[in-house]
C-alpha cells in the first residue's frame, strides 16, 4: 500500500485533484467529508462540539450549523483550537478503517486539508501540495464562493502559509493557471505514485 497525503490551502482546488485521481484509480479518504459525517446528528462528535461550544450551534432542525460555527472558530484561534480536539480524533479513526479497507496493493491517498498545521506529513509515504498564489486563492473565495473579502483572508490566515506547506511537499501540483492545464499535472502525479508503488512491491513481496 502507497499511503499518500494530499493537501492545499483553501481554494486551491484540492477536491477537483482528489477527484481525477479517484478516476485514475486511486482510494481516496475525504478528511472533509468524514469530518461532516463524524458531526451529523446523533453522533457523539456533535453531542461533543454542542456541549463546548452551545446549542446556538444548532440549526433549527438539529444539523450542525457549519457556517455559523465556522464565523465562530476562525476568527479565534483558541475555539478553533477545541473544535480541532474534538473533532480530530473522530476523523483520524475513521480514516484508518477506510484505508484497511482499501487493501495492501492500494494506492491510498488521504486528503486533509489541515494536513501541514497538524504535523501530519510523517504519517504518510509522500505529500503532494496543490500550489496556488494567495491572490488566486483570495480570488476564487470571493468570485466562485461568494465569500466576503474579510472572511475569505480570515480562513486563510487560520491555515498554515503557502511557504509552509511547501516545506513538506514531496510533489507539487501548481493549479494557478485554468482548469484545463490541471489534467495533465494530475494525470503525471498519478503515473509517479503508480510507479512508486510499484517499486515498493517489488522492493518489499508478500507486503504492504
Amino acid at each position: 500500500m502507497l499511503r499518500v497525503g494530499l493537501t492545499g490551502g483553501i481554494g486551491a482546488g484540492k477536491s477537483e485533484v482528489s477527484r481525477l485521481l479517484a478516476g485514475y484509480g486511486a482510494v481516496v479518504v475525504d478528511a472533509d467529508r468524514i469530518a461532516r459525517e463524524v458531526v451529523e446528528p446523533g453522533t457523539p462528535g456533535l453531542a461533543a462540539v454542542v456541549e463546548a461550544f452551545g446549542a446556538s450551534v444548532l440549526a433549527p432542525d438539529g444539523t450542525l450549523d457549519r457556517p455559523g460555527l465556522g464565523a465562530v472558530v476562525f476568527a479565534d484561534p483558541e475555539k478553533l483550537k477545541v473544535l480541532n480536539g474534538i473533532v480530530h480524533p473522530l476523523v483520524r479513526a475513521r480514516s484508518a478503517e477506510l484505508e484497511a479497507a482499501a487493501g495492501p496493493g492500494a494506492i491510498v491517498v488521504h486528503d486533509v486539508p489541515l494536513l501541514t498545521e497538524n504535523g501530519l506529513a510523517p504519517l504518510y509515504d509522500l505529500v503532494v501540495v496543490v500550489d496556488v498564489a494567495p491572490q488566486t486563492q483570495l480570488a476564487r473565495l470571493t468570485a466562485l464562493r461568494g465569500m466576503a473579502e474579510d472572511e475569505a483572508r480570515a480562513r486563510m490566515a487560520a491555515q498554515a502559509t503557502r511557504e509552509q506547506r511547501l516545506a513538506v511537499a514531496t510533489l507539487v501540483i501548481d493549479n494557478d493557471g485554468p482548469l484545463e492545464a490541471l489534467e495533465p499535472q494530475v494525470r503525471k502525479v498519478w503515473e509517479e505514485l503508480t510507479a512508486r508503488a510499484a517499486a515498493a512491491a517489488g522492493a518489499a513481496p508478500g507486503t504492504e
